[in-house]
């Protein structure tokens, strides 16, 4: 096995630093993948990597990744919630690999909703 030189240590350090800010504070936006067994049997997994590794592929860090459980809605999964800052939330339905590269493209990093795959805007208040 090879030495690793001080340049691979900071590539690694690097690597961490930008994986970890996606799960930290201070991020711009959240994207919440719902990730119950219902979510993960319908492809909330293909999703999630579909995700993280765009957001590799465009060395963006100000987008925080985060799964929560089922919302309990399974008919409608997979289920992706995306939050920017100043903004309504914004829940997307039946989402796959595809689309959720779109999501990304488009509203995360253009500010474009795509409305064809937008299942609700806004929180829940419970009063």
């Amino acid at each position: 096995m090879a030495k690793l030189t001080i340049e691979d240590l900071k590539k690694i350090k690097e690597k961490v630093h930008i994986d970890t800010a996606l799960r930290e504070g201070g991020a711009r936006v959240k994207v919440t993948v719902h990730m119950g067994t219902c979510g993960i049997a319908s492809g909330a997994r293909e999703v999630l990597d579909a995700l993280m590794n765009v957001i590799a592929e465009d060395g963006v860090s100000d987008v925080a990744v985060t799964t929560s459980g089922c919302m309990g809605l399974c008919s409608r999964e997979p289920l992706v919630t995306v939050e920017v800052i100043g903004k309504e939330p914004i829940k997307y339905e039946y989402m796959n690999p595809n689309k959720m590269r779109q999501v990304f493209k488009r509203h995360i990093i253009k500010g474009e909703i795509q409305t064809p795959f937008v299942l609700a805007k806004g929180a829940e208040i419970v009063k």
